[in-house]
């Protein structure tokens, strides 16, 4: 169920704390274009690193790549972009807007889902403990009827996309009676196919330029690589080759802040197999990647893997795995089985042979190919959303809490002089000094130490230091943990294995 509510406390917390801002806002924006502020640099940056590290770092056959942006325009053609990569897109004759006709019947769909949810809140509150949600689902006449419906709509919907009959997408919508969000109107043009690359030119004059595009995904990179990383690091099937980057799409609607943006970064990993073996590690790598998720905490209740309809031309298996964002569960992680299609297409358009040769086979072959892929944009907002929250404490009192896993907080913790005088600053300062090469500090002076201990509350920082006068006698402060609250005296010596036990990647990554 979409909660706006919180979303928009989201969005507004996003930016009065330096996470993320709108681009080029003092010339009132760019549509679907957003800046890392301070924090969400660093925010970014720690989900980015936890993930190169849980999927290079500890696999001997995973290794990483960093590919350029822009790459031979046949690439696209080979992959299949220039005919394929496209969105259904329907507009509306009285409003004049634009929408992907999917994501109008998927939101359809997701207010099925929100009536469900509704029922089951209702269920819960009059069954109490006894309540059982899984009987419940399988058993209530109502909830079911919702649930078939949902499917149905979502199957047929699948299918017509997959034939590319868009007169019957259209004909959904219409008996549906989806209306523009907008106007309310349910005057609509034909269903039409956009594509969503964005075109450059690479060249020093108009004439003699050449036609490129800016990539629409990352693991083009990688296959075209596949030789040149497997050989050069003597690679054995299975491995995997990693990379992080920045891709374009034009997309028709942008919408829900960083979810759906045009210049985003992904975080991919092609794992190569051998032909026949790819459903094993298809299903491998989807216990995985969903053992990596929580391990940083965020709720078991938020994820949910929801399995493909319509398959994409080179895949065999897909899922996706779905988080609970404020606007209701959508996708954050693909795993796909893509079977061979990319490395053999590439061999077919450019001539040359991308083929393994498998010592303990004694044969050639193509390797298959299982991706799994998560927008690192979407990450954050996910964990973003979900560490977002308003306590209500003993005392009555309200406090605005930012419970970023550890792990990933921009700042690690704050040193606090209890007052501005009588030598705490220059303590203060001197355990900031000394920390500063392990972790990420902040120094804060300004205010009560009650403002100051709510303004990092909301700014996700994990720890709080406090330097007061005892600290000048006996070298202890007081370290205050962000999520409960609790004060410790503990000495200025034992601080960095303090933190670090909490901080710490091996900590998290032991968990994945």
């Amino acid at each position: 169920m979409a909660d706006q509510n919180k979303f928009k406390k989201v969005i507004a917390h996003a930016k009065e704390y330096g996470y993320i801002f709108q681009s080029s806002e003092i010339y009132d924006g760019l549509s679907a274009v957003y800046d890392y502020g301070q924090n969400g640099v660093e925010l970014k940056k720690n989900i980015r690193e936890f993930w190169w590290q849980a999927m290079v770092q500890m696999n001997e056959n995973i290794v990483g790549l960093d590919a350029a942006i822009f790459m031979h325009p046949t690439t696209w053609k080979a992959s299949g972009h220039v005919d394929a990569f496209n969105d259904p897109l329907i507009d509306n004759k009285d409003s004049k807007k634009r929408y992907r006709a999917d994501v109008l019947i998927e939101d359809y769909v997701a207010k099925l889902e929100a009536k469900i949810e509704k029922e089951v809140k209702k269920a819960a509150k009059r069954f109490g403990d006894a309540f059982d949600k899984a009987e419940f689902l399988a058993t209530n006449g109502r909830v079911k009827q919702y649930k078939e419906k949902g499917d149905a709509i979502l199957k047929r919907m699948g299918k017509s996309l997959e034939n590319e009959d868009l007169a019957d997408v259209k004909a959904l919508i219409e008996e549906l009676e989806i209306a523009c969000p907008l106007s309310g109107s349910r005057n609509w043009t034909d269903v039409k196919q956009f594509n969503l690359m964005f075109g450059t030119k690479l060249g020093a004059s108009a004439e003699s330029a050449m036609d490129l595009y800016l990539r629409p995904e990352t693991a083009q990179g990688i296959f075209v690589n596949f030789l040149n990383v497997q050989k050069s690091g003597r690679m054995k099937i299975p491995f995997g080759i990693a990379q992080t980057g920045k891709a374009f799409r034009n997309e028709i609607v942008a919408r829900q802040f960083i979810f759906r943006m045009r210049e985003f970064e992904q975080m991919e990993m092609q794992f190569f197999v051998r032909p026949g073996e790819e459903l094993k590690w298809y299903e491998s790598w989807k216990e995985k990647r969903l053992k990596w998720h929580l391990a940083l905490g965020l709720g078991a209740d938020n994820y949910r893997f929801h399995d493909h309809d319509k398959l994409a031309h080179y895949a065999n298996a897909a899922a996706d795995i779905e988080f609970k964002f404020p606007f209701g569960f959508k996708e954050l992680e693909g795993i796909h089985s893509r079977t061979n299609f990319d490395l053999s297409s590439h061999q077919k358009f450019s001539g040359k042979k991308v083929q393994y040769f498998d010592h303990e086979l004694g044969e050639s072959y193509v390797p298959y190919v299982v991706e799994t892929s998560i927008g690192l944009d979407r990450m954050f907002l996910a964990v973003f959303s979900n560490a977002l929250q308003d306590e209500t404490l003993e005392d009555g009192s309200t406090r605005t809490v930012l419970k970023l896993p550890a792990v990933l907080a921009p700042v690690k913790a704050a040193v606090l002089p209890l007052v501005k005088k009588d030598g705490l600053p220059e303590v203060a300062r001197k355990i900031i000094a000394d920390l500063k090469f392990d972790f990420t500090m902040a120094y804060d002076e300004k205010d009560a130490i009650g403002r100051r201990y709510r303004r990092q509350d909301a700014n996700g920082t994990p720890f709080c230091i406090t330097v007061d006068h005892d600290t000048l006698n006996d070298n202890t402060v007081t370290i205050r943990h962000r999520d409960t609250m609790q004060q410790d005296r503990v000495k200025i010596t034992d601080l960095k294995a303090l933190i670090s036990e909490k901080v710490a990647l091996r900590y998290w990554l032991e968990k994945c």
